[in-house]
């Protein structure tokens, strides 16, 4: 069984939706670095209030910062994890290597046009932070959370130029590191145009090896 899963892919490739079927599935840690730096930008820590200016533009946050961020989560996890949206860069994947070991990295691709396409439909929330797609899972009214009936917004980082630059600084910075993971014959790629269903199944059934 393969525990130490790193996840690649540019924004709106449906990593999320796969982490969570693959930490329900065999029980390890989920380390979502998006979800931690909200976290952190929620709280108003000092590494939040330094990581906001980058997220809100769409940038990369300093791989100091994360490294840092991340290292103890990873120590702490005995069971494996899933690292989803780290690493980011080749720089920090080197670093990754000098705190553990990875079984596998999972590469899902999609198209410039339908991340674009995925993301600006994204609505969240303002309430509860439920999460609702206009093109997936549209809620009746696309103003109004489904969940609790508060204020469904788009957040600054799924407006169109702010993805269309996210995707930009992926396929510089953060699609070397499909290279860096096959020179090392840890890279398994997956088409992320396809349905999620048959994603999974295909996914379980390699990290079952």
């Amino acid at each position: 069984m393969k525990t130490r899963i790193v996840l690649l892919g540019p924004p709106g490739a449906g990593k999320g939706t796969q982490a969570k079927r693959i930490v329900g599935e065999i029980g390890v840690v989920h380390l979502s670095t998006g979800d931690i730096l909200r976290d952190e930008v929620g709280r108003s820590t000092e590494l939040g209030t330094t990581a906001r200016g980058y997220m809100d533009r769409g940038e990369l946050v300093p791989d100091q910062l994360i490294i840092d961020m991340i290292r103890g989560r990873i120590e702490a996890a005995a069971d494996g994890f899933l690292l989803d949206g780290f690493p980011r860069t080749v720089e920090q994947a080197e670093a990754l290597e000098a705190i553990t070991p990875i079984d596998i990295a999972i590469n899902i691709s999609l198209p410039r046009e339908e991340v674009v396409r995925r993301l600006t439909a994204r609505r969240v929330c303002r309430d509860c932070g439920t999460i609702a797609n206009l093109l997936f899972n549209p809620p009746d009214d696309p103003t109004v959370c489904p969940a609790c009936g508060g204020e469904l917004i788009q957040r600054d980082d799924d407006r169109r130029e702010v993805i269309e630059n996210r995707y930009d600084v992926y396929e510089r910075s953060t699609a070397p590191l499909i290279g860096f993971y096959r020179e090392r014959d840890l890279i398994r790629d997956f088409d992320g145009s396809r349905g999620s269903a048959a994603i999974s199944s295909e996914i379980l059934a390699i990290l079952s090896e």
